[in-house]
């Protein structure tokens, strides 16, 4: 009996959270479809392009908004069986109300992990294909800029000049094992520049042990400098700022490849920030459904669903907002950032075992 009794419970709780996650997901493909239409106005697509990315971008959107599914599906659920007496059925098996809170908190905090290591990877590389796709439509396309397994990768148009900058690593302020290639307006090869590092912190870049070969007709020159100074569109934190789309990275990749990316050239902060904040989705999922029994489970009156809807949104929009300020806080040196990060939890854990053990007196 108790097996079929966890089963019935798991089974309409997880119907509950893919009812909400389809109708999040349908909404945000209308929502999103939009703002697609306008990107691909002026190109020449079919609808199915728009409708194609935008149902690739909304799973990645899906994700980031589960702690707040999982807690509308929580409340819905534990109404429900409240309302048609369900639950006192429950509790004359021995199901109180502190025992089915911990089987639908461990149920969102499993879903919270399996969400990380099987859904993310592929949410993460939906998104860079979609990110992929989107600009090989865009319609500037004189300045770009990729990072891979070869290094970083510059192309800049400046004034009648094109030119095609290459570099192994990205360490902090400093690129290494520079090649520049400056063509002129028909791509026709003038100069290429050879240098072991530089310093791009600011747009005018510091270029050590440089050696500059000119071409010109048919014929090539050879010079040396210890020192040139070159202008660029691109400094270190407008190029760091091109990277920093957490979304791209799933949390195995960061998980397994986080020594290797840092020495790529991607900015450790960063990692760390986008690795301890999936890692916090688990714990949300638990903590909202903590929130959630709170709400429900603390009366048996059906008069009361009203003021839980209520509740419910305030606090959702509270608990969004304290997430942005912590997590600003820590980007501004006022507290670590992995304390930020964390702190929002840490301040739910100690909301919810209070009320917690509330409705275990109910």
């Amino acid at each position: 009996m108790n097996n079929l009794i966890l089963n019935y419970l798991l089974k309409n709780y997880l119907k509950c959270f893919l009812i909400v996650t389809l109708a999040i997901y349908c909404f945000g493909i209308i929502l999103n479809l939009f703002e697609e239409v306008e990107f691909f106005k002026y190109a020449n697509v079919s609808i199915f392009t728009p409708l194609l990315l935008t149902c690739i971008f909304v799973p990645s959107l899906v994700i980031k908004l589960s702690p707040f599914i999982i807690f509308i599906s929580s409340i819905w659920f534990m109404v429900k069986i409240r309302n048609n007496k369900e639950l006192l059925t429950l509790k004359v098996y021995g199901y109180s109300n502190l025992k089915i809170f911990f089987i639908l908190a461990f149920a969102s905090f499993l879903l919270g992990w399996i969400i990380l290591f099987l859904v993310n990877p592929m949410t993460s590389s939906l998104i860079k294909y979609y990110e992929k796709t989107k600009s090989s439509y865009a319609r500037d396309i004189d300045h770009l800029v990729t990072f891979n397994k070869n290094g970083l990768w510059i192309k800049e148009s400046l004034n009648d000049k094109e030119r095609i900058v290459t570099a192994t690593k990205l360490d902090k302020f400093t690129i290494s094992e520079i090649e520049i290639f400056q063509f002129n307006k028909n791509f026709k090869l003038e100069k290429k520049i050879f240098s072991k590092t530089a310093n791009i912190e600011s747009n005018k870049w510091e270029l050590k042990d440089v050696k500059i070969i000119v071409f010109k007709d048919g014929i090539f020159k050879e010079t040396t400098v210890e020192t040139l100074f070159i202008k660029s569109i691109y400094d270190y934190e407008k190029l760091v700022n091109l990277f920093n789309n957490s979304d791209t990275f799933s949390f195995v990749e960061i998980l397994i490849d986080f020594k290797s990316m840092i020495n790529k050239g991607y900015n450790q902060e960063f990692l760390k920030q986008s690795l301890h904040s999936m890692m916090t989705l688990p714990f949300y999922l638990f903590m909202m459904t903590a929130l959630a029994s709170i709400l429900t489970l603390h009366t048996m009156k059906n008069s009361e669903n009203l003021n839980f809807i209520i509740i419910g949104l305030v606090l959702s929009v509270i608990i969004y907002y304290l997430k942005d300020l912590s997590l600003a806080l820590g980007k501004t040196d006022r507290i670590p950032l992995i304390l930020s990060i964390w702190t929002p939890i840490i301040a739910l854990s100690f909301f919810t075992l209070i009320g917690v053990i509330q409705i275990n007196e109910k």
